[in-house]
């Protein structure tokens, strides 16, 4: 067992199938039933801390899945939650038994419910609001009761389309306001707009508001009407799923594509991302250098009518199809070809047939950029996630990439790292340690506890160190799992100095994604999906978890979250804080005066204007969020809206903050710019907002100062030597 669950960490922390528990399979006609039935048993077996099936849990079980079904509390009445409530301690015993009656119940009301509510919304819509009138609307809706009758919940209805309108009201009256003080603005593109929002009255305005709220409400419900049982299915599951922990969650089939879309960076179909507005699905953006972009027939905004294969003489109509059910007839393996029937923007109609390959997210992945200061040239590598695929690790991965950003970056003379692992959510664990083998010799990266296992030292075994110089990681409060190992072993061995938020995400947990058909036989319910659960804690090699406490910065720089409350603590089922003993290891042996260094980068933050800037916006904007206190007489809030407006003016000098770095992209980027027109703006957009990012500022300065703190121990080493 010991092997096994080695070699799953060790090939990437997403693994099918590797754990022995996997080997009994199941044969439940009733598809949900069946779920039901997989799901609690990989839990039971499989999972870090299984939970007791008892009342307590059936009844946070109850309470979050009513949260998630109706969070804004306006379709279901207290005598419907009355009537769940006879439920609320036998979830756990229906989950023993397979027995789906609580969920048909809440399942079968709220379609009710919802069906219910369109005529509700419609009704209301139809008349106008008075904004005169004295009356207020509060967010906080988790302090809402449920409403008693069809008259209560008229006016919870009303009272929240009234404050979804307002803020269309005044937008519109607000363009009308710009036209009128901006003549300028009218000009003869605009002329004709100018004129006729002239000549608009208030009622006209509160009209165009109701009307932008209704068209909003209609996608609401397309999107809900398209939603199907087994959609539904998912949210319960779910409810019941993470009440074990955070990470575990259950994949429906679509959700399962996309969670692998999002590890790998890439996917096989024509390279376009599709929206559904109303019945129409519309090509929103092409992806750089995918099958759509290289063949230059399919453009943004253009709308997909029908479908064909190339081994089919018909087409699929999709105008009106779900928009998960149409992809699945665009997309398609890799050198086969689809033709679209497409409306573009100016009407006509027209086939294109493009070849389907290999579609690559460019931004799910690592880029780098030179930074030059004062003549010197250091390096900033951006990485989003640590990716990898989740078949054949030995395809493109974050440590591969990254090692050749490095390389390339020191061909142009870098003298200085900054690894940026900002909202970085983490991936594959392999990566992880693959990555730390790139700063430092072989030694303990992370150490992994399995439950009844004896600990696991995850190890670098590569003895070269492709980068031995100044070391920067950024960080952020949405830093997590893979972001803080890598963050916590640098850190553990003195490799790097650590900057940013006052603590990382708090995630210390290991999880795997199961696909569950592996464990069906002869199932005719079609897709089971996939389960992530937590199987594993991990440590740091100091020995103490990152669970909770996430990786405490050595330089903490104020950020716009750090007030909020983000991360693991905020959740009501995280696991706990633990330690174990360290692993042997080494501190790094360099030339550095980090101690120096933090000192000299903490006294120049205390006088940065910026900083206070940021720590002062971050207390205003949560002062905001919990104030949740809505006027809906609009006099009263406009005045609200331009106090905060006026109050916001002294704020604006953190967008305009300028830094004095200069970034350019590497050669072998520049070269594709020339064919790729959006690899070059997405560069440039990136390169303005690091030459405005104070984070990335004080990374340059610390290691400028570690830079100097290397050259003066290395002249004292020289003359002792000497």
């Amino acid at each position: 067992m010991k092997g096994k669950f080695k070699f799953m960490l060790l090939a990437m922390l997403i693994a099918f199938a590797s754990c022995s528990f996997t080997t009994k399979t199941f044969d439940n006609p009733d598809r949900d039933k069946l779920l039901v039935q997989l799901i609690s048993y990989v839990l039971e077996q499989g999972h870090f801390s299984p939970k007791d099936l008892n009342d307590e849990f059936s009844e946070k079980v109850f309470y979050d899945y009513l949260e998630q079904l109706d969070p804004f509390k306006r379709y279901f009445y207290k005598s419907d939650i009355k009537e769940f409530e006879a439920y609320k301690l036998k979830i756990d015993d229906q989950i023993k038994t397979y027995d789906l009656t609580f969920f048909n119940l809440t399942h079968d009301r709220l379609l009710q419910r919802i069906e219910e509510s369109k005529g509700r919304y419609v009704e209301i819509l139809d008349k106008p609001f008075d904004y005169s009138k004295n009356e207020t609307f509060s967010t906080d809706y988790e302090a809402l009761e449920f409403v008693k009758n069809k008259r209560e919940m008229k006016e919870r209805w009303r009272q929240q389309l009234k404050f979804s309108t307002i803020a269309n009201y005044d937008d519109a009256l607000n363009l009308r306001n710009s036209l009128e003080e901006n003549p300028g603005f009218a000009t003869s593109a605009n002329q004709e707009k100018a004129v006729a929002e002239n000549m608009k009255s208030e009622a006209d305005y509160e009209a165009e508001a109701r009307e932008t709220t209704k068209r909003s409400l209609e996608e609401l419900y397309t999107f809900i009407d398209e939603r199907q049982r087994n959609d539904w299915f998912a949210v319960y599951i779910n409810a019941i799923v993470e009440e074990f922990d955070p990470h575990t969650f259950y994949f429906a089939p679509q959700e399962k594509e996309r969670f692998d879309v999002r590890m790998t960076g890439q996917f096989e179909g024509i390279g376009a991302r599709l929206q559904k507005r109303m019945d129409v699905i519309t090509v929103n953006e092409i992806i750089s250098g995918g099958p759509a972009w290289r063949q230059n027939d399919l453009k943004v905004g253009d709308q997909i009518l029908k479908v064909r294969q190339e081994d089919e003489v018909e087409p699929v109509n999709v105008v009106g199809m779900r928009l998960d059910d149409a992809i699945k007839f665009i997309k398609g393996p890799k050198g086969t070809k689809v033709t679209l029937t497409v409306r573009k923007v100016d009407g006509e109609i027209s086939d294109i047939t493009i070849t389907r390959d290999v579609v690559q997210i460019e931004e799910t992945y690592a880029k780098s950029s030179i930074v030059e200061k004062e003549g010197k040239n250091y390096g900033v590598i951006n990485l989003p996630g640590f990716y990898a695929d989740l078949k054949d690790y030995n395809k493109r991965n974050a440590a591969s990439d990254v090692k050749k950003e490095i390389e390339r970056l020191k061909e142009q003379g870098m003298q200085g790292l900054v690894i940026d692992l900002r909202d970085n959510g983490g991936g594959s664990l392999q990566t992880v340690v693959d990555m730390a083998g790139l700063f430092i010799k072989n030694g303990p990266v992370v150490q992994v506890k399995t439950t009844g296992e004896p600990k696991e030292v995850l190890s670098n075994k590569d003895n070269s160190i492709l980068w031995d110089g100044p070391l920067v990681i950024l960080v952020n409060e949405l830093s997590a799992s893979a972001s803080e190992i890598l963050a916590a072993a640098m850190q553990d061995y003195k490799r790097a100095i650590v900057l940013g938020s006052e603590q990382t995400y708090g995630k210390g947990t290991v999880q795997q994604v199961l696909d569950l058909n592996r464990m069906v036989r002869n199932s005719s319910g079609g897709d089971m999906g996939a389960l992530k659960f937590t199987t594993q804690k991990y440590y740091r090699i100091n020995g103490g978890s990152t669970q909770l406490e996430g990786v405490k910065s050595d330089i903490v720089v104020p950020d716009r979250y750090m007030y909020i409350g983000i991360g693991e603590r905020t959740y009501d089922s995280p696991m706990a804080w633990d330690k174990i003993d360290a692993a042997e290891y080494e501190e790094w042996e360099n030339y550095f005066d980090y101690e120096a260094t933090i000192e000299k980068s903490r006294a120049r933050m205390a006088d940065n204007e910026q900083l206070k800037l940021i720590d002062e916006n971050a207390k205003w904007i949560n002062d905001i969020r919990e104030n949740n206190e809505f006027s809906l007489k609009y006099d009263d809030y406009k005045a609200r809206l331009e106090a905060n407006e006026n109050y916001a003016k002294r704020f604006d000098k953190i967008t305009e903050y300028q830094n004095n770095l200069t970034f350019e992209s590497l050669p072998y980027e520049i070269a594709l710019m020339e064919q790729d027109t959006v690899l070059k703006e997405k560069r440039g957009r990136w390169h303005k907002a690091l030459s405005r990012d104070v984070y990335v500022d004080e990374a340059i300065n610390v290691l400028q100062d570690l830079k100097m703190t290397y050259k003066i121990k290395n002249n004292l080493a020289t003359t002792v030597k000497e």
